[in-house]
């Protein structure tokens, strides 16, 4: 088994690619070693002491260092860990899979939508699923909808991008004008 590694936009994450699904379905992401007690995996490369972030998307998992990390120390213990996990055909989480776990709902809204903006809503929702996703999934990351009002669509960056120093200007001028340009009802993108 090979283990490939990118670099992403977040010089402090890296994107490991184990060459197979990691999810089925859905990302998920750990924030602390507390939350990442529900994956063995994301649970050991926590227990490396330099890891702040563990996020799991569709073929990749990406792992954010802690401030002053060296990862040429850390990316061996990554992949090591990596390929006793896929080796070994250990479970992803406890219990095998997802179910019966306390996932961090994707609808933790910041505002509610109005059901007269369900027409909107929808067109943002479909633009983030068909274009924006794969493009953030393909720097280690994801992205989740957290409401829209008044023009304003709020947005979480996940994984490498949750605290990218680029992550402002996606979201301002990537995905901002993105959004403006087929949803003339958007004015604006928050981070939430």
């Amino acid at each position: 088994m090979f283990i490939e590694t990118e670099t992403t936009p977040n010089p402090s994450s890296l994107k490991f690619l184990p060459g197979q699904h990691v999810m089925p379905s859905g990302t998920r992401e750990f924030a602390s070693p507390e939350a990442a007690e529900a994956s063995p995996l994301a649970q050991a490369i926590f227990d490396t002491g330099e890891v702040t972030i563990v996020f799991f998307g569709s073929d990749f998992i990406s792992v954010t260092a802690a401030p002053g990390v060296d990862w040429s120390a850390l990316k061996p213990q990554v992949v090591s860990i990596l390929l006793d996990h896929y080796v070994s055909e250990a479970p992803l989480f406890i219990g095998g899979d997802a179910s019966g776990i306390l996932v961090p709902s994707d609808d933790d809204m910041v505002v509610e939508d109005d059901p007269e903006n369900a027409d909107i809503v929808a067109q943002i929702n479909e633009l983030l699923e068909t274009r924006i996703r794969p493009a953030v999934a393909g720097d280690g990351g994801d992205i989740a909808y957290r409401g829209f009002k008044d023009g304003i669509v709020y947005l979480t960056m996940q994984g490498a991008c949750s605290g990218c120093p680029s992550s402002t200007a996606t979201l301002k001028h990537g995905i901002e004008g993105l959004l403006k340009h087929y949803v003339p009802e958007v004015v604006e993108v928050r981070a939430a």
